[in-house]
């Protein structure tokens, strides 16, 4: 009887030991998915989905949104190979990432080269999403002032960067992967913003400035004048140029005057870049890039007058300060 009590005893602690041990295994996966789940959704969405299982879309008064994309992204691509492009947007990503943190916004979502941010929900923050915003905005234009490509050094990186403010309205879709997506006029305005700027320059709607203005902090801009916005007509628009008493060492943005010039000079500038890669890893047609098959019958075929090849003509319309 003794040893059967002692056999028990022994049996009971190896339990309590184990039950402790796939306890603490438990809190750690636990937590491991909490962490992935605040870092796919908003916090507030998170809870919402372990307390009721779903998560009821919301009609927000005031936003403001964030979009950008690389310029000459599809020439950048065409003398790049996959991996390389991937290394690039995530080198970028993560550093803007990392710059988000500072501020109270939220990442929507990155699709291919572009980059969008909210700020005003899922919690509103009174007049600060536009605020935080700005201040986003000129932080990632300072930092693509200083960046350098791995695989093309010496080639400038340029952005374009709209914003704009209004009513939006947002929810989770979906079962598999779901995301918090944004829908509304706000989201359209947002987006022509982004696409009738200028590399290396914010545009900014007048909601936004409006918004601006009604806050302590003082931001720079300057009136770009009147810009047609496919679906909305004519919107007046600024430039935002910094903060008052800040120190942003924003890169130069090219002017309309030189905008040709500086696209041949990028253009070179390629061209130099990938000859003196292909000086140490050889031949560049060895290179399977993303559009080798066309970079090959091009370079064999015909070359413009001036020594670069056509496809580095990055598209513009008959009117360069609006369009790329």
């Amino acid at each position: 009887m003794d040893n059967l009590i002692r056999r028990l005893q022994m049996y009971s602690r190896n339990l309590e030991h184990l039950v402790e041990e796939r306890t603490s295994l438990y809190k750690a996966e636990r937590d491991r998915a909490d962490r992935l789940n605040f870092m796919l959704l908003p916090g507030p969405v998170v809870r919402s989905l372990k307390e009721k299982g779903c998560v009821e879309p919301e009609l927000f008064e005031e936003v403001t949104v964030y979009f950008s994309d690389i310029v000459g992204f599809t020439t950048l691509c065409h003398y790049s190979t996959p991996m390389e492009v991937v290394d690039m947007l995530n080198d970028i990503y993560k550093n803007f990432d990392s710059i988000l943190d500072h501020h109270d916004v939220y990442k929507v979502e990155t699709i291919g080269d572009a980059y969008m941010v909210a700020s005003g929900l899922p919690r509103c923050n009174g007049n600060r999403h536009a605020v935080d915003i700005a201040h986003m905005a000129l932080d990632i234009l300072a930092f693509v002032g200083t960046f350098q490509l791995q695989h093309l050094p010496g080639i400038p990186l340029w952005i374009r960067i709209g914003v704009h403010s209004g009513p939006c309205a947002a929810g989770v879709v979906g079962n598999k992967m779901p995301r918090y997506c944004l829908f509304g006029d706000t989201v359209n305005t947002a987006s022509r913003m982004e696409s009738t700027g200028l590399p290396l320059r914010i545009h900014v709607s007048e909601s936004t400035i409006n918004i601006l203005q009604r806050t302590d902090c003082k931001f720079e801009y300057e009136k770009r004048g009147e810009t047609f916005l496919k679906g909305k007509g004519n919107e007046m628009t600024y430039w935002l140029t910094g903060v008052t008493g800040g120190e942003y060492d924003l890169p130069t943005p090219p002017t309309a005057e030189n905008f040709q010039r500086l696209q041949q000079d990028l253009a070179e500038m390629i061209m130099s870049s990938l000859e003196s890669r292909s000086a140490g890893s050889g031949p560049l047609e060895k290179r399977k890039t993303l559009s080798t098959r066309v970079r090959r019958r091009e370079t064999n075929s015909s070359l413009p007058s001036d020594g670069l090849p056509a496809y580095f003509d990055l598209a513009v319309t008959d009117n360069p300060s609006t369009y790329l």
